[in-house]
């Protein structure tokens, strides 16, 4: 069991003990007697024979930070009488929420009226309003976007034009000459800077987050893992499972659920593995799933330096799959470079929803981080950069494809009421986080 904030989260065999307080139905799960159970046929398979289940209001697959807002927004609304969020890993924010930059954007790289547009400038505004009121560590340091060559001048303009129309306050154009006297070591020929972009204290923000949905009566049960679900009728049927019993399995049987939960709402916010999740809720017509792609990126350090060489954070023309190798600043002052993009494959559904991707860093693809980065700062040394982390994106668009808009697919799409998939959340996926929270529970409040 973990401990967090003062209060047991339990697994799926203890997971009642919260829900909802039924003390039979917990005996169930610890196997010390046999209650009601249900069975399903699909497909000629047997799903859940024996297995006890329950009805909840609201449910939240994932603890992410995107998952915790909406749990927390879904928590303070006075149509929701429950909430609960399951999350395979052992504690919240494990996957793509604690591998990021940690970088709060403006708004400027995304096709106007785009969800990521929107998304991201009204949720930059919630952010920083959040963190202010909770004293949530963070610092608006401003980006420069550098163009390094003449080449690249006209798509530097672009983005400016970009973000003015998605509403970004205060961008201005800079002459290299005025970009390197507010940040010597620059080498550049223009720059754009954003004055609103900043960073934040990711885990932080998370655990205020988690308090705040706990406060207002939001279970949260770890080392639980949605394994998929089923129709009856229109309303979907959840199966959910322990995620210790889920490491030996080899594939060659069917999993059988330790607990079907039969929710009034149900938010799929699993990151990486949503898609996934969704093509395994039975029922649901797998065309309307997009394809998953996915973009690994490492991050390498600044060693033996005292000060840093940049106070604000710098950004190359964005690339093929990502924004470049750029500049991040934490609030430590550790300086921070990355991510690349290396694009990767898929793997099973159920070490999907584990998060078993590998995050092992490479350190030879540092050799491609020197000449990247000597770009717009030259007199970065040799021997330097050292291994830090990785980070995967979730993507819906592969290699040399354009980027693809978060998917945000209510009923309207998939059919099923009450039932929102969140695709591809990656960047800015942060910085949007309370701004997605909140269009979910205007969707909830029409359920």
């Amino acid at each position: 069991m973990t401990v967090l904030r003062g209060r047991w989260w339990r697994n799926p065999k203890m997971l009642t003990a919260r829900l909802i307080s039924r003390s039979a139905v917990a005996a169930v799960l610890v196997g010390k007697m046999n209650l009601s159970t249900h069975t399903i046929c699909k497909e000629k398979q047997v799903v859940g024979v024996g297995v006890p289940r329950e009805r909840v209001d609201c449910v939240v697959i994932g603890a992410g930070v995107v998952g915790v807002a909406i749990a927390k927004h879904l928590s303070l609304s006075t149509t929701t009488t429950e909430v609960l969020v399951i999350d395979s890993a052992p504690t919240f924010g494990t996957g793509t929420s604690s591998r990021n930059s940690q970088v709060i954007h403006a708004g400027i790289y995304y096709p106007p009226n785009s969800l990521k547009a929107l998304f991201c400038v009204r949720g930059r505004e919630l952010l920083y309003k959040y963190c202010k009121e909770h004293d949530i560590p963070h610092k608006q340091i401003g980006k420069l976007i550098v163009a390094t060559g003449s080449s690249e001048i006209p798509k530097l303009k672009s983005l400016m034009n970009r973000g003015i129309e998605n509403g970004v306050e205060g961008l201005r154009l800079l002459e290299g000459y005025e970009a390197m006297r507010i940040e010597p070591e620059l080498k550049c020929k223009k720059a754009l800077l954003s004055p609103v972009s900043g960073i934040v204290d990711t885990h932080s923000l998370i655990l205020s987050l988690v308090g705040e949905a706990e406060s207002h009566g939001t279970t949260f049960s770890y080392n639980t893992t949605v394994i998929g679900g089923h129709l009856e009728g229109n309303q979907i049927c959840l199966h959910i499972s322990e995620s210790k019993g889920l490491e030996n399995w080899d594939g060659k049987f069917p999993l059988q659920p330790d607990l079907i939960l039969v929710p009034n709402f149900v938010v799929n916010s699993a990151g990486l593995s949503a898609p996934s999740l969704a093509k395994r809720f039975h029922g649901i017509d797998s065309e309307v799933i997009p394809a998953s792609y996915y973009a690994r990126g490492c991050y390498f350090t600044l060693s033996n330096t005292k000060i840093p060489p940049f106070s604000h954070l710098i950004y190359p023309i964005p690339e093929d799959g990502g924004l470049g190798v750029h500049v991040t600043l934490d609030l430590s002052g550790q300086v921070k470079f990355g991510p690349d993009v290396e694009w990767i494959d898929g793997m099973d559904d159920i070490s999907s929803f584990l998060n078993k991707f590998d995050y092992s860093i490479r350190a030879d693809r540092v050799n491609r981080f020197y000449p990247e980065i000597r770009k717009y700062y030259p007199s970065l040394k040799d021997g330097s950069l050292e291994p830090g982390y990785t980070g995967i994106r979730p993507k819906l668009s592969g290699p040399k494809q354009s980027s693809v808009d978060f998917v945000m697919q209510g009923e309207d799409i998939h059919g099923v009421p009450g039932l929102v998939n969140l695709f591809g959340i990656e960047s800015p996926g942060l910085t949007s986080s309370l701004a997605i929270a909140e269009h979910v529970a205007v969707r909830r409040s029409k359920v």
